[in-house]
């Protein structure tokens, strides 16, 4: 198997759908409570207040041409168990499948996309180790 996609972009896209899956839900505060009080340290993992993190994977994911965009769904279901690393050519065939659930909303919706394409990168024995890393 060879990947069109590099595997920079992969390890990139596995760092920022990790932020993205950090998120938790906005908490309302009680109105009771005096806002100064609150202590907001979290704040920063709240939906509502980093939206940029959801929009940069969404464009990441956009810009990838429409095998690469097949490569990393086929790399997120091999990691996530549907297909086996065996049947690569099958898991790209169905992710190009024109009739099928567009690529990128299928992605989006994984709620553990990052281990899955982590897990889908060691079933070929390819990680991200030393990606991006200065010497």
């Amino acid at each position: 198997m060879e990947l069109t996609v590099s595997l920079e972009t992969i390890c990139r896209l596995i760092v920022r759908a990790r932020e993205l899956e950090a998120q938790v839900p906005a908490i309302q505060a009680d109105e009771e409570e005096d806002p100064t009080d609150v202590d907001d340290e979290f704040a920063v993992l709240e939906d509502e207040s980093n939206e940029a993190v959801e929009d940069e994977v969404f464009a990441s994911l956009d810009d990838l041409g429409d095998e690469e965009i097949a490569e990393v769904l086929a790399l997120a279901w091999i990691g996530r168990g549907t297909y086996d690393a065996s049947e690569w050519d099958d898991a790209i065939e169905a992710a190009s499948d024109p009739d099928s659930e567009e690529p990128i909303d299928q992605l989006l919706e994984m709620a553990s996309l990052a281990a899955y394409l982590e897990a889908g990168l060691a079933a070929f024995d390819l990680s991200c180790d030393g990606i991006g890393q200065v010497d």
